[in-house]
């Protein structure tokens, strides 16, 4: 009996995918990948993003050969269909997808049968059994970091953690070196375009020029890997040149050096490309050989083995209704200039170098994403479904299970506290002391009000404000909101922010 076929997501890219031993297909299975042009239809997409998927996909076609089908159609369900799926006999399998809408789109076809998913650590069966002993205030990412790392025995020295500390956050949280523009570390790995990418641009052009999808921001040269010898490559230069520095500089923005030293791995792996196991293990490899430092491969586990892992746990775990709180009551719809990432006719110097950064890339590392996009977005009271679609869609790293938890829960507070303790904003001297965005700034950080107010100073206690009820009642916001009592001109501030409305701060 001839193997059934197997079909791959855009996202489902790297060879675990397609491994029988690790819960894939039949060694032998004839692979379906479907291109379904009514995704880039639905969305206005950056234009960056678009091409990086689009890449990977026909590079990753390229690479199966004769063993593919590529079908490019209007929707999946057309390519099914001219896939010829259907019918007794001719039944697909596909690993379970990264999304609701596709999950629900695979169960509901009585021809397709999912397998269990890949490119994550943790079964959703064995989180769940975890989150049902930690309820409440206990499911906590610290403690579920704890517990892959020992159920993974990853940075682990027999039952405690290497070097005796379970988190050196502590370590990594230092401000760039002042005075240097840049950290002057070696480049991250870059990848040289092909036949494929101008293929993929070139499609791109056409299907734009005659009005068929719009994008957003610049496609210049491809930045992120699409096979899995440049997601290798990558992680190499990464774990071998720039994983030595991450940890310190890890909360640290430059406005001349936005990559600093991160990886830039957020690509390949949500492409599937590199599993996550891999990459912890490369980097642990590394610290045990005094090759670096535990504080930065420390910190860079705790993004993978904790952090991603955590998010992807809970996107399915806290289920769909999670995508309509909105527990601050936030409606205001995103403004133009934020929509079109017009970063020119933003003054204030951290939002429009950052806002750059996601026109000319696609992508920023997490402060500049959480403390300058998501802060602005909470503080002007966005509605956290339009933040989340914004990310989804401008940002080559975004997918639906990436984004729902990390601007609902982590960067909106729209849970309430689900998922953190506090909602993550702050005034100017936060941005000041972890960057050099202040200086030259037509505003000033210490300026709440008057020409010089700096709009994430005025903003902050704008939001403490609004909200002054409910955070009061918040342990960790307490303190915070008690200081609006000291302010002499609250008054002032709030009419000042009020009179900005929606423009460009």
């Amino acid at each position: 009996m001839a193997p059934r076929t197997h079909w791959l997501f855009g996202d489902q890219l790297g060879p675990h995918f397609l491994d029988p031993r690790r819960g894939g297909p039949d060694a032998h299975a004839p692979v379906l990948m479907i291109e379904a042009r009514s995704v880039l239809r639905r969305r206005r997409f950056h234009r960056a993003k678009a091409h990086l998927v689009l890449s990977a996909m026909r590079h990753r076609a390229a690479e199966l050969g004769d063993r593919v089908r590529y079908v490019q159609s209007e929707t999946y369900a057309d390519g099914l269909a001219e896939a010829g799926v259907g019918g007794r006999g001719n039944r697909l399998t596909v690993c379970h997808p990264t999304s609701r809408a596709a999950l629900d789109f695979v169960t509901a076809r009585e021809e397709v049968d999912v397998l269990p998913a890949r490119g994550f650590l943790l079964p959703h069966a064995e989180f769940g059994a975890w989150a049902n002993e930690h309820t409440g205030d206990r499911l906590r990412m610290e403690g579920f970091y704890r517990w892959v790392r020992r159920s993974h025995e990853l940075l682990m020295d027999g039952d405690e953690p290497a070097g005796g500390t379970w988190n050196l956050d502590h370590d990594n949280r230092e401000p760039p070196p002042r005075g240097r523009p840049t950290l002057e570390e070696p480049a991250p790995y870059s990848p040289a375009e092909d036949e494929i990418d101008d293929e993929v641009r070139h499609d791109l052009d056409r299907w734009e020029r005659d009005g068929e999808v719009s994008f957003v921001g610049r496609d210049g040269p491809r930045r992120f890997p699409v096979t899995r010898r440049e997601a290798l490559a990558a992680l190499r230069r990464f774990v071998s040149h720039r994983l030595g520095d991450f940890g310190r500089y890890e909360d640290a923005m430059l406005a001349g050096d936005p990559v600093m030293s991160h990886s830039l791995l957020s690509a390949p792996l949500n492409l599937g490309l590199l599993d996550p196991a891999e990459c912890v293990e490369r980097a642990e490899k590394a610290w045990r050989v005094g090759e670096a430092p535990l504080n930065s491969v420390e910190g860079f586990v705790r993004q993978i083995a904790g952090w991603r892992e955590y998010v992807w746990q809970l996107y399915w775990h806290f289920g769909e209704d999670y995508r309509g709180r909105n527990a601050l009551r936030h409606t205001a719809p995103l403004p133009d200039w934020f929509l079109d990432l017009d970063a020119e006719a933003v003054t204030a110097n951290c939002l429009s170098t950052v806002l750059a950064q996601v026109r000319d890339t696609g992508w920023t590392h997490h402060i500049p994403r959480l403390m300058v996009l998501g802060s602005r977005a909470l503080q002007d009271g966005w509605d956290p479904a339009a933040v989340t679609d914004w990310f989804h869609r401008c940002f080559v790293d975004g997918y639906d299970w990436v984004m729902l938890p990390n601007v609902v829960g982590m960067s909106q507070y729209a849970d309430g506290g689900r998922m953190t303790t506090k909602p993550y904003t702050s005034g100017g001297a936060y941005i000041n002391r972890m960057s050099d965005l202040c200086a030259p700034c037509a505003y000033r950080p210490t300026d709440r009000t008057g020409e010089h107010a700096c709009p994430y100073t005025a903003g902050y206690w704008a939001f403490l404000h609004r909200h002054r009820t409910t955070l009061s009642a918040n342990h960790r916001m307490a303190r915070a909101v008690r200081g609006l009592d000291r302010l002499k001109d609250l008054d002032e501030l709030l009419e000042e922010t009020s009179d900005r409305g929606d423009r460009a701060p």
